[in-house]
């Protein structure tokens, strides 16, 4: 009798604890998704900042172009949740020699929108069972949890490389634009109301 009580309570607090187990795998996902799209809205926006004729700009020879950056964005978005069980839509191969493809700035605008809607899916598509499954990267043993991770910081790390192409070509980062255009706004306002 003791040990069917004993029993009964493990099963209940088990299952007491299982909602919040998934609700805080839901809320980690949904964060890292919100933390990759944040990125790579701001590469979306700098792509269609960035005017056609300075996608072949690099900044020294041998380093990455304005364009092979995005394509390698691109690719990594589907590289890396390829590590997580999702299926890219393009074979290891093609998207190893994405960079070195031409496409013109409409077409990697489409691109790199359908590589986060697909990044995202891979996400939220990771079983909460799976997340400690180990994943070998490269010869780096990790887990769907840490790939993951990788995943949403490749698009900030090529984001701050995107945003110096862009300050080194003369274009301001479309956000920060907007951000100064209401600032100047909001003091010609209350300029205009002291009456000065």
């Amino acid at each position: 009798m003791k040990r069917t009580l004993v029993v009964m309570l493990m099963l209940v607090a088990a299952c007491s604890l299982a909602p919040r187990a998934v609700h805080a795998q839901d809320a980690m996902k949904a964060e890292m998704i919100g933390s990759m799209m944040d990125a790579g809205g701001k590469i979306e926006e700098l792509a269609g900042a960035m005017p056609d004729k300075k996608y072949d700009w690099r900044p020294e020879k041998g380093v990455r172009s304005v364009r092979e950056v995005y394509l390698h964005v691109i690719a990594g978005n589907y590289m890396l949740s390829s590590f997580v069980g999702a299926k890219p839509p393009m074979p290891m191969a093609e998207m190893q020699g994405l960079e070195k493809t031409t496409p013109d700035k409409g077409k990697i605008a489409q691109m790199l929108k359908d590589s986060y809607a697909f990044a995202s899916d891979a996400i939220k598509n990771v079983p909460d069972s799976d997340m400690d499954t180990q994943v070998d990267f490269y010869g780096t043993k990790m887990s769907k949890r840490a790939m993951l991770m990788v995943l949403v910081s490749h698009s900030h790390e090529h984001l701050g490389q995107s945003i110096a192409y862009a300050r080194m070509n003369g274009v301001t980062p479309p956000w920060t634009a907007r951000q100064e255009a209401a600032a100047k706004k909001a003091a010609a306002t209350k300029k205009s109301a002291s009456g000065m």
